[in-house]
């Protein structure tokens, strides 16, 4: 099928990427056809295939993506030189970078049973990296005494899962600001680690 008069591929790729992530987070994945992601960016749904084989390679270039970008923004990130330092940074920086993809973060977490056994093993890679990270600042403030955790990796997950949760009931303009929710996080997270 021909590209759409007035099309170009630079505007329509991206268009139909922001069309995806939005329909998957609304409605998710499975009610999702390639046919509303046309409809949502004006297309025909042959033309969708001009951009992606399929609905599958579509979700999986979203998560991915999410990812590949959360992973290198973690590593351009300043974290000091002590574990409690790099714990305070990887805190702030998970809420910063979170907090602003709303729609990202909700399709990562919740479509990742709707990946195929192949593209869901790139994105645990992705995530375990992820994970990784927090986990070694864990594992060296436990090794230095500054830490006292009953069980470092469980410990990681629940930071994680803490952290991620201000997506599901922050709202920019709402009774607390961004910079008063990283830090009342931060002494949130303080006190895991405390014991």
């Amino acid at each position: 099928m021909a590209r759409k008069t007035g099309s170009h591929s630079d505007i329509t790729g991206p268009r139909i990427r922001d069309a995806a992530l939005k329909l998957f987070a609304q409605q998710g994945y499975a009610a999702v056809s390639m046919r509303k992601i046309a409809a949502e960016v004006g297309v025909q749904a042959g033309a969708l295939y001009l951009y992606t084989p399929d609905k599958q390679s579509l979700l999986f270039e979203l998560m991915d993506g999410h990812m590949t970008d959360l992973l290198a923004a973690w590593e351009a990130e300043p974290k000091g030189d002590t574990p409690i330092a790099q714990l305070e940074a990887f805190t702030r920086f998970h809420i910063r970078y979170h907090i602003d993809r709303p729609e990202a973060v909700f399709i990562a977490y919740m479509e990742l049973r709707n990946l195929t056994p192949k593209n869901f093993a790139i994105i645990e890679a992705h995530r375990r990296r992820y994970e990784e990270a927090l986990e070694n600042i864990l594992n060296a403030g436990q090794e230095e005494g500054a830490f006292r955790l009953p069980d470092t990796r469980l410990v990681t997950m629940a930071v994680i899962a803490m952290l991620t949760g201000v997506n599901t009931w922050y709202r920019e303009g709402g009774r607390l600001s961004r910079q008063r929710v990283e830090r009342i996080y931060w002494r949130l997270v303080q006190r895991m680690v405390k014991g």
